[in-house]
């Protein structure tokens, strides 16, 4: 059915009038029962009557007024959903417990006019992130850039805008349970357990943390879900894990999980914001600017971040 079409005909039903319902649209009273007409043979059936004081659905008509408001509305929200403005700011936070996510909710708070459509695309690599936001499916997304040393490809712009610290997350029964704080050398002796990698960028990120500390960081092997590993953690005198300090999780109070600052030096894990230099959506600066404004750490001494990202 043409939309246009549909459009008349509840314009008419609403008003009560060809007339009225033409000027509501405006077009002409001829074309109005022209449209009317037009989709009275596309449906075979007759869809107003005749009145002394205008014209009235009939009980066709009366039958497909609601789907014809349903299919109204749900043209508007196609529309809707890829107008510049109109849509809401589409962004790929890798996933819904890192920083970037943290990020995005804090901008949400102060900015809760702009509309925003969070996505996890948790098993995609840097590659297929970008492309998504050279074809406009993203207006945005977070990587650390790894492979590419920060650069991105021809039209798509990056600004780096979180250094997120590490944190040595453990249980109780761990050695190193009661510490206000651990060093990296503190940590030679201790594996570090985080399984279920698949994304290049951070298996490569903790390969050269690995290698610059001399530390043990199993990147190997299934991963039952974040709740599983918690379970794990808290019940293990041996298994700990790094979460950045901008990740959330949540855990049952019995588990007494740890969360300490790895300092002197802190490592970060450096991740970046990847927009289209033609974007055109008018949340995304704001969000940009937020997002400067709102830089985790600045490299420093007691900062390491592993050579490519400097």
């Amino acid at each position: 059915m043409e939309l246009d079409a549909v459009r008349t005909f509840v314009a008419v039903a609403d008003t009560g009038q060809f007339q009225a319902g033409a000027d509501e649209l405006g077009i002409t009273q001829q074309a109005a029962s022209k449209r009317v007409a037009t989709l009275e043979r596309r449906l075979g059936v007759r869809l107003f009557t005749r009145t002394a004081r205008g014209v009235r659905p009939t009980i066709d008509g009366q039958a497909l007024l609601p789907h014809a408001r349903d299919l109204l509305r749900a043209a508007e929200r196609a529309i809707a959903a890829v107008t510049p403005g109109r849509r809401a700011l589409r962004v790929d936070v890798i996933n819904r417990r890192v920083a970037p996510s943290t990020a995005l909710r804090a901008f949400h708070r102060q900015h809760p006019d702009v509309e925003l459509d969070i996505v996890a695309l948790v098993n995609s690599d840097a590659t297929s992130a970008l492309a998504e936001v050279a074809s406009g499916t993203l207006d945005a997304t977070f990587r650390s850039l790894r492979a590419t040393s920060g650069k991105v490809p021809g039209g798509l712009r990056t600004a780096r805008v979180i250094h997120d610290r590490h944190q040595l997350l453990i249980g109780p029964r761990h050695p190193l349970a009661n510490a206000a704080s651990v060093t990296p050398a503190d940590l030679v002796d201790h594996p570090i357990w985080m399984p279920g990698m698949a994304d290049p960028e951070p298996i490569g990120y903790y390969e050269d943390l690995a290698t610059a500390f001399d530390l043990t960081i199993d990147t190997i092997g299934p991963m039952f879900g974040v709740e599983a590993l918690l379970a794990e953690l808290a019940d293990s005198p041996r298994l700990a894990t790094f979460a950045g300090e901008g990740s959330r999780y949540l855990w049952p109070e019995s588990y007494d999980l740890r969360r300490i600052p790895v300092v002197d030096p802190t490592p970060v894990y450096p991740l970046s914001v990847i927009w289209r230099a033609d974007n055109p959506h008018p949340a995304l600066p704001g969000l940009l600017d937020y997002l400067r404004a709102g830089r985790q750490a600045t490299p420093g001494a007691d900062i390491w971040l592993p050579a490519w990202a400097h």
